[in-house]
């Protein structure tokens, strides 16, 4: 018997990523029901299975698993180009931090999520990890354009307009955490910042949170060299150790950078499940040292990837970040082996919804899952010819190829068309803030 769906998407090529990360699917379809994927494969194969109330014919096109962004500040896009060629903390202390403390507001938070939602979208992205201020404006803003989002507790601790104290950080953190259950497309992780801005006494509260709530802790860990040097003159202890002994060191944790590392460290992360979120172009623009991405992955080591803030990378293209990382990768390892095309595209799909609880929900192409998708056009004079199509995604294409988006089943970008963002309207907020933040500034 036939049975009805709402949509078949025709693609030339299909790359679910998962259960095979290799696998390549010619003129194959994705079958789609109310938000769900209910098959994918060969259209021949299950013709007569089903009956689509729409077809959409991508003859041209690969269909990818919606990119998974592991790591962002989304609102800090109105902040985007503030301090650059600033070595780190000069950057945090002299720029960022002082603009956050005049501008950081709901409204902010709100205009700044939009603009970055409109570029992960147009650039294939589907989901992100984010972390910032009034997670609870994130979240909703992210859910009425229809973007699947995890958004952190933040803890930090320097007052902020969103919390006077430490307590407070908690406990709004904890009322964002009950009002997401509301929000479908929203899930919540702890966010304490970084051990160099999070106490003892604090980070002994996130570890019980987590455990208690089965919740990510994202933490900015072993960023630079010079957070590892403080840390051990302050603590006597390197950073990552000192979450050890404050019981962080698990399954949970989703550690941010990790760009010095020891033998000892990789090997612990392996056997305690950490997840490390790779920002390269992040690390390469602020010379904060480089993940040894290789090392990691042989070692087990659960691997995501992450553009994060704009400021601090200046977009929030996944597909570039894709590229850089498996390049920086094979110079940093001196191996034209490590990283291959297909292990990025990983990191940037199945790993990075994997370590964010959600690799049941989206991250591959699969049957059961929900119908995060991007298609990319492939016949540009850029991308031709096509022998090996992973290899293409990873090492040639750009964003600006990307073409439709689906989150949930509905299709949020539309033959490059935003379907639910007023650019226009978009557009002039940015500008306002552009004029206020830059007469502040100078």
């Amino acid at each position: 018997m036939t049975q009805p769906v709402e949509l078949e998407i025709r693609a030339r090529w299909v790359v679910p990523v998962s259960p095979t990360p290799t696998q390549v699917l010619s003129h194959a379809s994705v079958w789609i029901d109310q938000g769900e994927i209910m098959a994918v494969g060969d259209r021949q194969a299950q013709s007569g299975r089903f009956e689509p109330e729409r077809v959409v014919e991508l003859d041209q096109h690969v269909l990818l698993p919606g990119l998974v962004n592991a790591h962002t500040h989304s609102p800090m896009s109105l902040l985007r180009g503030v301090g650059d060629d600033m070595p780190l903390m000069p950057w945090l202390q002299q720029k960022i931090w002082p603009l956050e403390a005049a501008f950081v507001d709901p409204t902010f938070v709100a205009d700044g999520t939009e603009l970055a939602v409109a570029e992960m979208i147009r650039g294939g992205t589907t989901c992100c990890n984010d972390m910032y201020f009034y997670p609870d404006v994130v979240a909703r803003t992210c859910q009425d354009i229809g973007f699947r989002c995890a958004v952190g507790m933040i803890v930090i601790e320097f007052p902020s307009r969103w919390a006077s104290d430490t307590d407070e950080y908690f406990r709004r953190g904890m009322e964002v955490h009950d009002e997401l259950k509301q929000l479908p497309l929203a899930s919540a992780t702890l966010a304490p910042h970084a051990p160099y801005t999070v106490s003892d006494e604090s980070l002994r509260r996130v570890a019980t949170l987590s455990d208690q709530l089965d919740l990510p802790v994202n933490i900015h860990l072993h960023e630079t060299a010079h957070e590892v040097a403080e840390s051990e003159q302050q603590h006597g202890l390197r950073p990552f150790a000192r979450l050890q002994r404050l019981g962080l060191v698990n399954e949970h944790l989703l550690a941010i950078h990790m760009t010095q590392l020891t033998d000892h460290e990789i090997e612990t992360c392996a056997h305690s499940g950490v997840s490390v979120m790779h920002c390269p172009e992040s690390n390469l623009k602020l010379a904060s040292g480089f993940c040894p991405v290789e090392r990691l992955r042989r070692a087990g080591v659960k691997l995501a990837l992450g553009t994060d803030g704009a400021p601090a990378n200046n977009d929030l293209d996944m597909l570039g970040e894709i590229r850089t990382a498996a390049l920086l990768a094979k110079g940093v390892a001196e191996d034209a082996e490590a990283l291959p095309a297909w292990a990025a595209l990983e990191m940037a799909t199945i790993n990075g919804a994997r370590a964010l609880g959600l690799g049941q929900v989206v991250g591959s192409i699969e049957a059961g899952k929900r119908a995060d998708l991007t298609a990319i056009r492939l016949d540009a004079l850029e991308t031709m010819p096509n022998y090996e199509v992973i290899s293409q995604v990873v090492y040639a294409t750009g964003r600006q190829q990307v073409s439709d988006v689906w989150i949930d089943g509905r299709r949020v970008l539309d033959q490059r068309r935003l379907t639910r963002i007023d650019i226009d309207d978009l557009g002039e907020r940015v500008k306002s803030w552009e004029h206020r933040i830059a007469q502040h500034d100078g």
